[in-house]
Order: C-alpha cells, then sequence, then structure tokens
C-alpha cells in the first residue's frame, strides 16, 4: 500500500502561554474546560489520521470547532503545540525555514474564503503571479496562465481586473491561481461560503470536474454538511479541537458514530445522498427482471425498485450481478434517519 501524503499523530493546537507546560503535564488527555479555567484554548484536540493520494478529505464542524485551526497546522501556518505531522514521509514540524517555503511553493496550493486578489493586476497576471515569484520567466508564466484560465472556464475574461468579475469568477482566479503551481496537495478553507447559493453549487460542480481530471489530494474544509456529501471522499467532523468520527459519506450517514453526529445527519435527506451499493443485500436469490447500477443513487431509481414485487438486482458496469435490493429496503432507507420516526 501506498504511504499517506498526510499522516497525523496526536497533533494537538493549544493557545495561551501555557500551553506546552499544561500539555506535557495532561500526558495527552485534554480537558478543554481545564485548560480553559487556565487560560488556555484548545484548538485542535488529539487528532490522528491519514489522506491518501488524490483523496479528498473534507473536514467539517460549526464555527470555532478546530477545522481551520487543524488546517493551519498541517499546512504550518501555525505551529502544532504536540504531535507529529508528517507530509509525504517529512517530518513537518522538524523542517526549517527555508525548507518549509520549498515545500509550500512546491508541493502545497492554498485557496481561503477570501480571494485576495490583487487589484492592479488582470486575471491572468493574478494567476502568474505565484509562477514569477517561484522564478519562472513572465512569457512562460503568462503562457501557463492562460491554460489555467481555460481550465476553470474564464476564456474572454483573462483581461479583466478583480473589480470587473463577480465573486464565483474571482473565486475561480484563485482556484487557478493556487493550480498554477502545480501543488500535490490542496488545502482548501471554506473557498466558496461567501458565494449565493446558485454559484456556489456551480463551483461545487467545477471543483469535481476539475478533481477528476486533476487527482489531487486534497483537505477542504466546510461548515456545509450538504457540501461535505457532496464534494468527499471521507469526512472528519469536528466539535471543540476533537475529530468525532472520520469516514466515508455513507457510513457517516448510516452510522453515526457519536450524538453529535447524528444530529448532522438526521436531516439529510438520504436518497440524495447514499448509493444502491451503500444499503444492497449481498444475496442474489429471488430475483425480478429488473436490474439497477450499484453506483446509482439512490432517488434515481427508487420509483422503478418500488414498483417492483420481487427483489431487485444490483449489478456492476459490467452487468455482473453483485447484491440485491428490495422495496422495503428502500422505504427504511429513505425514512429511517429521519426526525420523529419510530
Amino acid at each position: 500500500m501506498s504511504k499517506p501524503v498526510i499522516k497525523c499523530e496526536n497533533v494537538y493546537k493549544i493557545f495561551g502561554a501555557n500551553a506546552q507546560k499544561m500539555l506535557r503535564e495532561s500526558n495527552g488527555n485534554v480537558d478543554a474546560k481545564t485548560f480553559q479555567e487556565n487560560g488556555c484554548i484548545v484548538g485542535v484536540n488529539n487528532a490522528s489520521f491519514e489522506v491518501s493520494k488524490g483523496e479528498m478529505l473534507v473536514v467539517m464542524g460549526l464555527s470555532g470547532s478546530g477545522k481551520s485551526t487543524l488546517l493551519r497546522c498541517i499546512s504550518r501556518l501555525t505551529d502544532a503545540t504536540g504531535g507529529k505531522i508528517f507530509i509525504e514521509g517529512q517530518d513537518l514540524l522538524q523542517l526549517n525555514n527555508k525548507e518549509l517555503i520549498d515545500l509550500r511553493r512546491n508541493k502545497m496550493g492554498m485557496v481561503f474564503q477570501s480571494f485576495a486578489l490583487l487589484p492592479h493586476k488582470t486575471v491572468v497576471e493574478n494567476i502568474a503571479f505565484p509562477l514569477q515569484i517561484k522564478g519562472n520567466k513572465t512569457k512562460e508564466s503568462i503562457s501557463k496562465a492562460m491554460d489555467m484560465v481555460k481550465l476553470v472556464g474564464l476564456d474572454g475574461r483573462e483581461n479583466y481586473f478583480p473589480r470587473e468579475l463577480s465573486g464565483g469568477q474571482q473565486q475561480r482566479v484563485g482556484i487557478a491561481r493556487s493550480l498554477a503551481v502545480e501543488p500535490d496537495i490542496w488545502f482548501l478553507d471554506e473557498p466558496f461560503s461567501a458565494l449565493d447559493p446558485l454559484i456556489r453549487k456551480e463551483m461545487q460542480d467545477e471543483f469535481l470536474r476539475l478533481q477528476d481530471k486533476l487527482q489531487k489530494t486534497i483537505m477542504f474544509i466546510t461548515h456545509d454538511f450538504d457540501e461535505a456529501l457532496k464534494l468527499a471522499d471521507r469526512i472528519a467532523i469536528m466539535k471543540d479541537g476533537i475529530i468525532e468520527q472520520l469516514d466515508t459519506p455513507a457510513n457517516i450517514v448510516l452510522n453515526p458514530a457519536t450524538e453529535y453526529v447524528r444530529k448532522f445527519t438526521e436531516e439529510v435527506p438520504r436518497e440524495k445522498v447514499l448509493l444502491i451499493e451503500d444499503v444492497m443485500d449481498k444475496s442474489k436469490d429471488n430475483l425480478g427482471d429488473l436490474k439497477v447500477l450499484k453506483d446509482e443513487i439512490i432517488e434515481n431509481v427508487a420509483e422503478k425498485i418500488l414498483t417492483q414485487e420481487k427483489t431487485v438486482a444490483v449489478i456492476d458496469n459490467n452487468d455482473k450481478i453483485v447484491g440485491s435490493i428490495n422495496p422495503t429496503k428502500i422505504i427504511n432507507t429513505v425514512f429511517g434517519g429521519r426526525k420523529n420516526n419510530n
């Protein structure tokens, strides 16, 4: 199995003058309330996880849950108080300033909620800027930036200034600028939260298209559960600096690990999130004529399944039967997790 691109072992971030001392004395059992009484704020509490190559891990939680602090520790925009962080096997906390700058410049791309575009530079100049900082020739940088303009769908607007663009277009410039340096690892902190709902949905679709094409290793921060479900390979849900659950979207919806996670999931329209594969049975007996693909979203085929008297065959892309699903299972899945249901 390939090594993880990002690996965190027992990472803590505690703010306050006594942070190091208190962490040592606690032997890793950090109680946020006790620390607060002693003038310390716990930002990240004992986070351990890995992110594989090409995976998109979405970290979500409400404001103050520690998700952005965790991201800042992993990009070392802030130093962790304790624990270990490895980027492609390198111990991040042991790097000197020069090594850290090289790593950020050559391996990492970052996109934040604020677009931070340079107002006096055009779209193409904004995108080329990090390449020029790296020492690329102007002509080469502009050529690469034009490729990025096309990639994010801003053809024809390359000579506009930021003030002439909509919020969604400005965000595309921010994304293109961070992609121009061809990062292996991409950090995005609430990149779409300032956009109105329609543009936000467009940006999510665009982002999925880009990821399908580029296969970056991504940590994406959001407080929007629907956004997390739509984008993530896996989701980490944080509360008070602790990762409450880290799992696939389907497992988080079907098997919430804590009461806090269950509250997040109870309003989720399961039929829009879960695939047939997530709820099918392994048995292949007594099947009717209807077949459905295992990676169909339940909502798309529920009506067909509910009209069947027999169990429906579930097939893979090669038309091979891999399981079955019956109408009762669809009804239980769609209505079983909702509020006020017994």
